[in-house]
């Protein structure tokens, strides 16, 4: 290619200079900002993405383009990536362009041997290794006459002397940056970044201060902020004599301020050290975030060499969005969206130190965020056992079932090796709020040694492991801990969001814990409430199983009336916790199985409770085995089957809610009707929940009112919503069972096999983590169009586990759902992703 680049395609970054963030990328544009402050910042220049990309192809710019930029200073420039987004990277940054022989001399006469010797070093190696493609092995020098000896190589390699003309340096240089960011491997790990395949990528070229010599010369960055707490604070470092990576003689990192423990850049260059303070300030305000400033002192001289925003922790994000919209440098709009939805589920939780040392011994699917520490257990038993000693454990399962959820409660932490993200385990884990990780690689569980098994290493029953919830790592040993952050900044930020949220968010919730969790975070009640964990409590579990063997209908319900009072308090508590807010309550869903004893002395010991032999307690449980329980007997099913058991929690709810309007607290309850597929199904429980509400109102003389609704989690349901709707006050699409059915995937195996299919483009996501919208999601968009044709004052919901997820509850708020119901701990998340989405549909509006 014979292109030459011309004067427009490589500009001076000047005040009123035609920089731009699409053409030149982010970081000549925030140079320019600098500039436009009146920063020290070096002479630099911004090669367009156009002139880049035509350099990979063999353009080459003007030799009048290049001589200006060696006459400042030392001679000395250096090149840096500027991509449009700073996420997305670019080619290594390289220093030093210009040194050659003659140069070398000068530095030698103003900074002295061995800093010159070093800087021409540096940049011998870089451009054999990377400009030359030169093998790194020949050019690993250090010492004494490494110089001499790498200069000798290149001649010998390339038959040539080292290039001593600066611009012939700076051309290959800029072209060997352009190739590199146009190679596979970089378009593969930027488009992991979320950049474009063909991004485009500007250079920025910089007359160099050089950080070593005398006087007091060194570099560092310094910023406003804790990166990890988002506390204000001066912090950064300043590393005398170093330029780059060279340590020249006396080379020593210093603090910012004044230290007991050493010298200090404000004790040393106190007037250096009050003007980067200043610009920080300056570049906070003008450039509306926290900025990290890199800058170079040279023989005293102050040079700014670039800026950048401050990486920070989610619980620093939220306090900086929190300070600068207070600030009003940026308005509570903005700072809603500046904040990631899922950022917040860390602040809920304890978390790892991410500044402390990790010792990682097996990952996994990060299903619960949080961190937790305790000593390892195998079964539920063990864990209320430990529980009862005041220690903490960790649940560690190859997977977990109802029977495991007495040891969840009882547990600081859940780890399985089975499982996907709506696994039993990490749905329950999340309820909980217990850190929880799923599908973890590489672990064995050996029940009988009680042995938790990773690679060679073993760690016994009782000794301590750590599992970060958020990170999916377990780790060995105790780790240190930081605590949540449920501040003023964390509220203050939420309140901001419900100003601007359409869409409605309540909580699933299944006991008073759950339900005061989801006050706390605000749920505007409560979306699904699992009556059947009501039933896995030890005092309860028995009578559960009486009715279970009761044959005749009269002998369930004399069983069931034991269970009545017990499920009335139940519902009275969470009605009186939730003060009025609705309460959607679902009712009994699961197989009986799931309520009998599989192992030989569990039912041996059952057999005993019931006075009946083995033989017909075994042979109970085996007539109610199935072959697909998820598909089996369940839900509605069992009601029009076993309608007691339906009766029973109906007038419970009923009388709950008569106690709790004499106490003040006046509810309207919603019952949920589970797993429906056909119209008829929903006449047949209606009709009997009616019937139960008119028998309570004559025994009482008290009125009351109730909605019945319907969980849509079959795709028939979804598909004959229309007719369903007549019948029913609300649908809310159970979206986990839904996604089962839709797909014909098992939410509980599909762990095992998910990452595969994600990694190869079977499907974009996890669609059990993240709602499939071009199938399950046109699903809920068909009901939700015929249920609202049918009855246009319908309420419509998403009570799965989507209902937590930020991308799902964006697709919602677009199909015009009501309200996302979701895990307690989950609420803030979705009260900021609904903010967020309602802010992108105004600002769309608008535009």
């Amino acid at each position: 290619m014979n292109r030459v680049l011309d004067h427009s395609e490589l500009i001076e970054i000047t005040p009123s200079s035609g920089v731009k963030t699409t053409v030149h990328g982010w970081r000549a544009k925030c140079l320019q900002r600098l500039v436009r402050m009146d920063m020290p910042v070096p002479t630099s220049f911004a090669l367009s993405a156009e002139a880049v990309r035509a350099m990979a192809q063999g353009a080459t710019p003007q030799a009048s383009l290049l001589g200006g930029l060696f006459e400042k200073g030392d001679g000395l420039v250096s090149v840096r990536p500027s991509a449009v987004m700073p996420e997305w990277g670019g080619p290594q940054t390289v220093l030093n362009v210009g040194i050659n022989d003659e140069c070398h001399r000068k530095i030698v006469e103003a900074r002295g041997q061995e800093a010159a010797d070093a800087i021409y070093l540096s940049f011998v190696q870089s451009y054999a290794v990377n400009v030359a493609r030169l093998d790194p092995d020949m050019f690993a020098e250090s010492g004494e006459g490494a110089l001499a000896r790498s200069l000798d190589a290149y001649r010998a390699e390339m038959d040539e002397d080292f290039p001593q003309d600066p611009k012939r340096q700076l051309t290959e240089v800029l072209r060997s940056m352009a190739r590199a960011w146009d190679s596979p491997t970089a378009r593969l790990l930027r488009q992991a970044k979320g950049a474009p395949e063909d991004a485009p990528l500007g250079l920025v070229v910089q007359a160099m201060a050089l950080a070593v010599g005398p006087g007091i010369s060194g570099s560092g960055t310094i910023q406003m902020i804790d990166s990890v707490t988002g506390v204000s604070g001066i912090n950064g470092r300043f590393r005398g004599q170093m330029h780059g990576r060279l340590r020249a003689e006396g080379a020593e990192t210093m603090y910012l301020t004044k230290d007991p423990r050493g010298p200090s850049l404000e004790e040393i260059a106190p007037g250096a050290f009050s003007d980067l303070v200043e610009y920080c300030r300056l570049a906070r305000s003008r450039l509306r975030d926290e900025m990290q400033i890199e800058f170079v002192i040279s023989d005293g001289e102050l040079s700014i060499i670039d800026a950048l925003r401050v990486q920070r922790s989610s619980r620093a994000a939220v306090r900086v969005a929190v300070a600068l919209a207070e600030d009003d440098i940026i308005p509570p709009a903005e700072a809603v969206m500046r904040v990631e939805p899922r950022a917040l589920s860390e602040l809920m939780h304890y978390q790892t130190d991410p500044r402390a040392p990790r010792d990682v011994i097996a990952r996994g699917i990060d299903a619960s965020p949080g961190a937790a520490s305790g000593k390892i257990v195998f079964s539920a038993t063990a864990a209320q056992a430990a529980a009862a000693r005041g220690e903490s454990c960790i649940l560690v399962r190859r997977e977990t079932s109802p029977e495991d959820i007495r040891g969840m409660h009882a547990s600081v932490a859940v780890l399985t090796e089975r499982g996907g993200t709506t696994s039993h385990a990490a749905v329950i884990a999340r309820g909980l709020g217990l850190p929880c990780i799923v599908g973890a690689h590489g672990i064995a569980i050996d029940v009988r040694s009680r042995e938790l098994r990773v690679g060679d290493r073993r760690f016994r029953e009782g000794e301590e492991i750590t599992v970060d919830g958020t990170s999916g790592e377990v780790l060995a040993g105790v780790a240190e801990m930081m605590e949540p952050a449920l501040d003023d900044s964390f509220n203050r930020l939420l309140d901001w969001a419900d100003n601007f949220r359409e869409l409605g968010v309540r909580a699933n919730a299944d006991t008073p814990e759950d339900a005061r969790t989801a006050r706390m975070f605000r749920a505007e009640g409560i979306g699904l409430c699992r009556t059947e964990h009501m039933f896995f409590d030890e005092m309860r579990l028995p009578i559960m199983r009486e009715m279970i063997f009761a044959d005749r209908p009269e002998d369930r319900r004399v069983a069931l009336a034991r269970l009545l009072p017990i499920q009335r308090k139940d519902f009275s508590e969470l009605f009186r916790i939730m003060a009025g807010l609705p309460v959607t309550i679902r009712l009994f869903d699961p197989p009986l199985h799931e309520f009998l004893p599989q192992d030989r002395e569990g039912i041996r010991e059952l057999a005993e409770s019931l006075d009946l032999p083995i033989s017909d307690v075994s042979r109970r449980i085996e007539a109610l085995s199935e072959f697909n329980p998820m598909l089996g007997m369940r839900g509605v099913r069992l009601g029009i089957t076993v309608p007691e058991i339906y009766d029973m929690q109906a007038r419970a709810i009923f009388e709950a809610a008569i106690a709790s309007a004499t106490e003040g607290a006046a509810v309207v309850p919603e019952i949920m009707i589970p797993l429906v597929s056909a119209r008829r199904e929903v006449e047949i429980v209606k009709n009997r929940v009616d019937s139960v509400a008119a028998a309570v109102r004559n025994e009482t003389g008290r009125d009351f009112t109730y909605r019945l609704g319907v969980m849509v989690e079959t795709p028939r349901a979804a598909l004959r919503s229309g007719d369903i709707a007549r019948h029913a006050a609300f649908l809310s699409f159970g979206t986990n069972d839904l996604t089962q059915m839709t797909y014909g995937l098992s939410r509980d195996d599909a762990g095992r096999f998910m990452g595969t299919y994600v990694q190869q483009g079977v499907y974009d996501e996890d669609p059990f983590h993240i709602l499939d919208i071009d199938g399950v999601g046109e699903l809920l968009l068909t009901g939700t169009s015929r249920a609202r044709e049918a009855q246009p004052e319908i309420t419509i919901a998403v009570c799965g586990e989507h209902g937590g997820n930020p991308q799902s509850i964006a697709f919602c708020h677009r199909a015009g759902l009501d309200y996302v119901s979701c895990s307690p701990f989950r609420v803030p998340v979705a009260r900021l992703a609904a903010a967020q989405e309602s802010i992108r549909a105004q600002v769309k509006k608008n535009d």
